[in-house]
């Protein structure tokens, strides 16, 4: 059976060591990006083979996830994590040597495929150890790490990148991992898994995966989460060609561009406030509520032509995803508390191939001002909103 959650919170230290394990994968996501533009001259390769380090580190990083959400479930959250960050230190370091372009793709490959433990056991426990509004509301702290660590991490990576060499970001993940491995084996409470051994371990993966196929609920919170995740990724794919267009450089995009992910920390905070009065329901629908409108006043405002014009109303869709977001997620994990490590995992591909959805559909259409980029997240956001909208009628 699954472990009852405790009915106090677990001690800030044992939160912390969650929200690091879940963010490492991000933070080794991108805290080599300022050096990829130089790959391409160290390597004597094209820039297409450069994008091929990113893309095969977001394969495995979605991919593997879908494997060690039921293993967590079968074999316990602390040993799967373990085994996950020792492949991704293993994978850094071999980034750190590798002698050509090829070497550093399949590196990191290896890298991704072991970071992506964290991100699902790192869920699959915060079902495992909180209950109700105290689980939506760490869910929120969540949120509000992820927010924080792409631009910290491009920052500290350009930095070491000037003055130690593009190895030196490969180097720092790979003692990061290190850490987090003492951290998890010292610090993270060892549970019994909740499914059975007497079945081979395929075999009880398939079942997860059916028996969460057969949960409308399930469904649902993760067509709302992979939905909202497109929508923010039409955001990020369009608006540097949006406000290239408004004659903002590339020294000055990254200004504009923070302005959404700000808000969506933001909106995670005022949802670790607010939860325990407002309730799951409430803030869901206050979130679609308030990225409507951003989307809304974003389309009023297209004639305008400002670069202003087009980040100031997008910080209401941070906001808004800010509110919607942890509770979703909870509800990915809490739908089927026996299987929340396979539930995380198919929540966390979703979020990644949806993303990339809404990544590539801004390449479908032309971008003279911010039209079009609003009717596209309204699209995907009016989905998340049909999900929404059967999940209450469900409740």
């Amino acid at each position: 059976m699954t472990p009852s959650p405790p009915d106090t919170p677990p001690h800030g230290f044992l939160i912390a060591n969650l929200l690091a394990q879940i963010a490492f994968g991000l933070l080794a996501m991108t805290v080599c990006l300022p050096s990829m533009q130089e790959w391409g001259a160290i390597f004597g390769a094209e820039q297409a083979g450069v994008q091929l380090t990113l893309s095969g580190y977001l394969v495995a990083y979605g991919a593997l996830q879908l494997l060690y959400g039921p293993l967590s479930d079968r074999h316990g959250r602390k040993r799967i994590l373990m085994v996950g960050l020792a492949v991704a230190g293993i994978g850094s370091l071999l980034a750190a040597l590798a002698p050509d372009l090829p070497s550093l793709i399949a590196a990191r490959t290896l890298q991704g495929a072991g970071s992506a433990a964290g991100m699902v056991v790192g869920r699959a426990m915060i079902q495992d150890l909180f209950r109700g509004p105290e689980r939506t509301r760490v869910m929120a702290w969540v949120g509000m790490t992820m927010g924080f660590c792409p631009p910290l991490a491009t920052v500290i990576g350009g930095q070491l990148h000037v003055a130690l060499g593009w190895q030196s970001n490969f180097l720092l993940v790979a003692v990061l991992a290190a850490v987090l491995l003492v951290a998890a084996w010292r610090g993270l409470p060892a549970r019994e898994p909740a499914a059975a051994l007497d079945t081979h371990w395929l075999h009880d993966m398939g079942m997860a995966y059916a028996r969460l196929a057969r949960e409308p609920v399930f469904l649902l919170h993760v067509g709302i989460v992979a939905m909202t995740t497109a929508a923010f990724y039409v955001f990020l794919g369009g608006a540097p060609i949006v406000l290239g267009g408004y004659g903002v450089g590339p020294a000055d995009i990254g200004w504009y561009i923070m302005c959404v992910p700000f808000a969506y920390v933001a909106g995670n905070f005022l949802t670790s406030r607010l939860i325990r009065r407002q309730g799951d329901r409430r803030m869901m629908d206050l979130g679609q509520l308030l990225t409507l409108a951003g989307i809304a006043l974003l389309l009023a405002l297209a004639g305008i032509g400002s670069p202003l014009a087009f980040a100031l109303p997008l910080m209401l869709l941070g906001i808004g995803h800010g509110f919607l977001m942890p509770p979703a997620l909870a509800g990915t994990v809490g739908a089927v508390p026996a299987l929340a490590g396979a539930g995380a995992a198919v929540a966390g591909l979703m979020q990644q191939l949806m993303g990339a959805l809404g990544g590539y559909s801004v390449g479908l259409v032309s971008h003279a001002n911010t039209v079009n980029l609003g009717l596209l997240m309204l699209a995907f956001t009016l989905c998340a909103m049909a999900a929404q909208f059967l999940l209450r009628r469900r409740h």
